[in-house]
């Protein structure tokens, strides 16, 4: 059998379907501090939110009952990103009174802020515990 040659690198961006696009557009840029940015013309509503140049949060706008999330029916159980600046992000979530969960992680350094989006949306924020 021939050695796999192809290597993983890093989670390029999650696609999430809501029919609260504005809500979750507002929540992304006011938690988590990503922007809206460039995305291809597609036919049906959506957003792209960017860390910098990095499109990491793929937003479809749907009609119809509300959406999902991973509290309800296990599709998937979060998504997690790594993170500089835990003391300023801890403030803005206190600021604005958003619940969340702060543990850490035996053995990794890492401590991480569990947080739910809008849609229910279970989301890890994983900081290097020497900040």
């Amino acid at each position: 059998m021939k050695d796999f040659e192809m290597e993983i690198e890093r989670l390029d961006h999650v696609n999430i379907v809501t029919n609260r696009l504005p809500e979750l557009v507002a929540w992304y840029e006011e938690i988590l501090g990503l922007k809206p940015g460039p995305r291809p013309d597609f036919p049906f509503p959506g957003a792209w939110m960017y860390a910098g140049e990095h499109a990491l949060v793929h937003l479809v706008g749907r009609e119809g009952q509300p959406s999902v999330g991973s509290e309800v029916k296990l599709k998937l159980e979060h998504f997690a990103f790594s993170a500089k600046g835990m003391s300023s992000f801890e403030d803005n979530l206190a600021e604005r009174r958003h619940p969340f969960r702060k543990t850490n992680v035996p053995r990794t350094n890492l401590v991480q802020f569990h947080l739910a989006d809008p849609d229910g949306n279970h989301i890890h924020i994983d900081f290097d515990e020497s900040e």
